[in-house]
C-alpha cells in the first residue's frame, strides 16, 4: 500500500479555512500542524512533525528564532483554534521553557498573523 506524504506549502498570502479543514480530514482529523515565522509574516503547514515544517522555513531563509510552532483546529471557534503546542517551542535560551509558548507578545503575534493568513 502506497500512502502519499503530506506536501509542506509555505502560506505567504491567504487560504481558506475551507482548505485547512480538508487538510485536517486528510492528515490528523481535527488539525493542522503550523510554523509560523514572526520575523517575514507567513506559516508552513503541510507537515507531519511542526520540526519538518520548520527544516523547510529554515531551508527557505527563515531564521529559527522567529519560528514558533502551533496547530490549527478549523472547525473550532475564533478562541480556541490556534493552540499553541510544539517541541521546537523549548527554548531555554529565549526564555521558553516549555511545549507552550509563555510570552503573552509572542501569542499575540501568532494570532495576528494567522488572522491576516486564514481567509474565514
Amino acid at each position: 500500500m502506497y500512502i502519499e506524504r503530506m506536501k509542506i506549502r509555505i502560506i505567504k498570502d491567504t487560504i481558506q479555512r475551507d482548505e485547512l479543514r480538508k487538510l485536517a480530514r486528510e492528515g490528523f482529523g481535527g488539525l493542522v500542524k503550523a510554523v509560523v515565522d514572526l520575523e517575514r509574516g507567513l506559516m508552513a503547514i503541510g507537515g507531519e512533525l511542526h520540526a519538518d515544517e520548520e527544516a523547510f522555513l529554515l531551508k527557505e531563509g527563515s531564521k529559527q528564532q522567529y519560528l514558533w510552532g502551533v496547530n490549527l483546529y478549523p472547525d473550532e471557534s475564533a478562541e480556541h483554534w490556534i493552540e499553541f503546542d510544539s517541541m521546537i517551542n523549548v527554548r531555554p535560551s529565549q526564555n521558553n521553557r516549555s511545549r507552550g509558548i509563555e510570552d503573552s507578545s509572542l501569542r499575540e503575534q501568532i494570532v495576528r498573523i494567522v488572522g491576516e493568513l486564514v481567509v474565514r
